[in-house]
């Protein structure tokens, strides 16, 4: 029998500083893929090392290893364009507003998305995206 890996999907941490969410080029964003528990720093940095070899071509010094600890959060599944969310996020802040919660958006707790879909093969009306932003309690 053989076992089939799943690779999870690509996630993205944003912070827009003001800017509107159809404006990505100004956002400061991070990229990443959660990795199962058993994976180390010392497994990165060889899977880091291994990669450079096969790919010296390749830019690996903005690659790390981190552990995240978002805390209390409220989520939605979006389906639609990325520039669409908007009317998701206004329903979403509206539901946590009502539940006695705040948006909590900071350099350290950031707008959390992950990308179930695959934009390259899927048509922008259908792409689902879990949008999770950090919530406090008022």
């Amino acid at each position: 029998m053989s076992s089939v890996q799943v690779c999870p999907p690509l996630e993205g941490l944003w912070q827009g500083n003001g800017v509107s969410i159809t404006d990505k080029n100004n956002f400061v964003w991070t990229s990443f893929i959660r990795q199962p528990d058993f994976v180390t720093e010392a497994i990165f940095e060889t899977a880091k090392k291994t990669l450079a070899k096969r790919k010296p071509s390749l830019d690996l010094t903005k690659a790390r290893f981190e552990k995240i600890a978002e805390g209390l959060c409220v989520q939605v599944m979006h389906t639609g364009s990325y520039d669409n969310e908007l009317a998701t996020i206004a329903t979403m802040e509206k539901y946590a507003i009502e539940s006695g919660y705040a948006i909590d958006i900071s350099e350290a707790r950031r707008h959390h998305e992950i990308y179930l879909s695959n934009p390259r093969k899927v048509e922008p009306e259908k792409l689902k995206t879990i949008i999770r932003p950090p919530i406090i309690k008022k």
